[in-house]
């Protein structure tokens, strides 16, 4: 099982009630805290230093949440865009709560595509974006031919019980959101863990964006919640073409998979599961 970084979890006392009994009982939760992202770049002979978000964020892995977040906003379009990125603080209450990015000389970020307002918050990724078409970020593997994968009944069955297995912050806490990337053959690759469903996924495509396996378009997605517009979004951009929801699916994210052919299959049980589009790149058997 998959340890969770150190200050993800709280230590709390809670009084635990029930049909015989009141007592105190020792008990653990999520933590979640504020995570900056500054970016700094060169704009001529200028370096010009930017805060452009501010999410609610379990921490762990938090440079590649930073990664994640910049790439499937459109904002970077490689790792190669990126100088160094780190940690930094001006003072002990902002513990490791900024992280900064800076860009090689020759790479601008995209910050001109919309005019977004980039807080967010752990339930809500697409707050404060001023409409559908300004999140519409493009993939750069959009147009890539898509490779023909063969998914089994029986394996896609067994992946819900083999995220929840790999969950250390779930099985503590019970309160924590996971994005699981499997092989077709139903292999754990990568698993990151966080209160907002959205940074769970930045942080994975994230993983994928420093170790250069983008595009993800051999795996399985599997999310352990719903399947939002904007999760279907980030996975595009990392040229995911199957994912896979413990829940259900908004009509915004049904809408967008089609259009994008990727395969959407959500409420995801133990011998069960609803097909919401599917891919003719993708055979089921």
């Amino acid at each position: 099982m998959k340890e969770l970084a150190t200050g993800a979890m709280k230590p709390i006392v809670v009084r635990k009630v029930n049909a015989h009994l009141s007592a105190p009982f020792a008990d653990v939760v999520s933590v979640e805290e504020p995570l900056e992202i500054r970016i700094d770049y060169r704009d001529g002979t200028e370096r010009i230093q930017k805060s452009i978000s501010v999410t609610m964020r379990t921490p762990g892995n938090d440079l590649d949440l930073a990664l994640g977040f910049l790439f499937t906003e459109g904002i970077i379009a490689s790792y190669r865009d990126i100088k160094s990125l780190r940690h930094v603080g001006q003072c002990a209450r902002q513990k490791k709560n900024v992280v900064q990015v800076d860009f090689v000389d020759d790479a601008i970020p995209r910050l001109h595509q919309s005019e977004r307002n980039f807080y967010t918050t752990s339930s809500c990724g697409v707050c404060g974006k001023s409409s559908i078409d300004s999140i519409k970020t493009v993939s750069p593997f959009q147009e890539q031919e898509k490779p023909p994968l063969k998914l089994h009944k029986e394996i896609l069955c067994q992946l819900r019980e083999n995220l929840r297995t790999a969950q250390a912050g779930f099985a503590a806490t019970g309160g924590i959101h996971a994005s699981g990337l499997f092989t077709p053959a139903g292999e754990l690759v990568c698993l990151r863990e966080d209160v907002g469903r959205h940074n769970a996924l930045d942080k994975l495509i994230g993983d994928a964006l420093t170790n250069n396996t983008l595009p993800l378009n051999r795996h399985l997605l599997l999310l352990s919640g719903r399947a939002s517009f904007e999760l279907i979004q980030k996975a595009a951009m990392a040229g995911i073409t199957i994912v896979i929801a413990i829940g259900a699916p908004s009509s915004l994210a049904v809408e967008l998979a089609e259009e994008l052919d990727i395969t959407l299959i959500g409420f995801l049980k133990g011998d069960s599961f609803n097909i919401y589009h599917q891919s003719e790149t993708v055979l089921l058997n």
